[in-house]
């Protein structure tokens, strides 16, 4: 799902992510990563895919960091569009497994999304497919644009530098999307990447208040 703006860009970070770094403590959308062995623009003609990269190093080890991304009581801290909060979740982290949240916006507006798990990669890469969701965990449409991808193939790897900071690369791209889909995703990469780092904001700030309580 991507709801990083859940009125227009954000709702694309919901599928925050929608939220996938140059390095400023910081992001950019530059080069991709190493391949992931993945089939991006699966069910669609390869030519026409463009996935949406976005990266960002923080000031915390690899290991914390992936803790973050996996343990569900942590990812309910900071997971979601800037100012959206988490109150239900359920998480299976296991190839096949599911994640199924429900985020709500400052209006108080609920909005439920799901991570279907294809690998997980401990503590390296995470693969899974993305979606709107309802309560009961069926998918559903993009509340805000009826032509949003139905399901977004998703990639999270997570690097350690020699000074213990982890940069976390993501890489989205439409699921058997139809050529309508794929031109929402196209047009709402600047939409996405803002969600997006409205998200990794609220991970560094996760981040440094978990590094002084279990220090």
């Amino acid at each position: 799902m991507s709801l990083h703006d859940v009125t227009g860009p954000n709702a694309d970070a919901l599928h925050p992510g929608p939220l996938p770094v140059g390095r400023r403590e910081g992001d950019s959308t530059s080069p991709r990563p190493e391949p992931f062995p993945v089939a991006w623009g699966e069910g669609q003609n390869r030519a026409e895919a463009r996935p949406f990269v976005i990266a960002r190093t923080f000031n915390a080890p690899r290991e914390l960091v992936w803790k973050a991304w996996t343990e569900r009581k942590r990812l309910m801290k900071w997971f979601g569009p800037k100012g959206f909060t988490m109150p239900a979740a359920k998480l299976d982290l296991r190839p096949g497994g599911v994640f199924h949240y429900c985020l709500v916006s400052p209006e108080g507006k609920e909005m439920w999304g799901k991570f279907v798990y294809r690998e997980v990669v401990e503590p390296e890469r995470i693969v899974l497919v993305n979606s709107f969701s309802n309560e009961e965990g069926g998918l559903t449409r993009h509340p805000f644009h009826a032509t949003w991808p139905l399901e977004m193939l998703s990639a999270a790897t997570f690097g350690e530098d020699e000074e213990g900071r982890t940069t976390i690369t993501l890489e989205w791209s439409p699921l058997n999307a139809t050529e309508a889909d794929r031109e929402t995703f196209d047009e709402s990469h600047e939409g996405m990447k803002q969600g997006w780092r409205g998200t990794f904001d609220q991970l560094a700030d996760y981040l440094a208040k978990a590094q002084e309580s279990e220090t």
